[in-house]
């Protein structure tokens, strides 16, 4: 039946490729395939990896124990066990993002989740998966939420349960565009509640979303998840903003 279909529509696809040839998601380039970025994009994405902090993944600057971290998780500890994001948000990474949010380009969800898991290395056993929501008014001007676009190709393709309902934002936020932490912060403050906890209790949330800037939203809804009886939550975006002085890093 598989080979048959592959007959059937393998001389579509040909067609399909020539009329709407795929396009690389950070220049539009026509690429040999879907779900992938030309060299030039695929060269310029600014990887995350060691030496990072233990907690927030972000870089270190030397090499040193597996479990160092940051000035700024000593300074104040985040309430998530780990962050960990496949690149730096900016350049092609920025571009995929945006064409998932505001381009409805959502099978780029796929491509995402693969780098995230490889940047997340092996779940726990008892990981959930779970989105950070959207409000529902946003969810009617935007017809979708990205991360649990995002959420649902984690959970099928680490094989982990998806609660997509675990969590709801039960009050609408501005958008956190140019504001710092701390009004980060504040911006979210009440503004999630677990709907579900026991979906959670007692197992490690793998609290997904698009991209991490000050970490103030996915914070917001750790503590929550944690209050509500999570064993631990573990943060996975697609991209972490840099903070100030970092802007060397590792090219793909």
């Amino acid at each position: 039946m598989v080979a048959v279909l592959a007959l059937v529509t393998t001389p579509f696809r040909a067609v399909a490729d020539v009329v709407l040839p795929p396009r690389c998601p950070g220049c539009g380039e026509i690429v040999d395939g879907d779900d992938r970025f030309c060299a030039a994009c695929f060269g310029n994405l600014q990887a995350l990896g060691p030496p990072q902090c233990a907690c927030c993944g972000l870089p270190l600057p030397h090499d040193g124990d597996a479990a160092a971290l940051c000035g700024a998780c000593l300074a104040d500890p985040p309430p998530f066990a780990r962050a960990r994001a496949p690149f730096a948000y900016g350049g092609p990474a920025r571009q995929l993002l945006l064409a998932l949010k505001h381009g409805r380009r959502l099978h780029l969800a796929r491509m995402m989740a693969r780098a995230m898991l490889r940047a997340a290395g092996d779940l726990p056993d008892d990981a959930i998966i779970v989105p950070v929501p959207s409000h529902r008014w946003r969810l009617w001007q935007r017809g979708f939420n990205q991360a649990a676009a995002i959420a649902y190709h984690l959970a099928r393709q680490s094989g982990r349960p998806l609660a997509v309902d675990a969590v709801n934002r039960i009050k609408p936020t501005p958008t956190t565009k140019g504001l710092g932490r701390r009004a980060r912060q504040k911006n979210v403050a009440g503004a999630f509640r677990v709907a579900r906890p026991e979906q959670i209790r007692g197992r490690t949330v793998v609290l997904v979303d698009d991209v991490m800037t000050t970490g103030a939203t996915v914070s917001a809804c750790a503590a929550k998840l944690i209050k509500a009886g999570a064993r631990q939550v573990e943060v996975l975006t697609y991209a972490h903003a840099l903070r100030e002085g970092q802007g060397s890093m590792t090219r793909v």
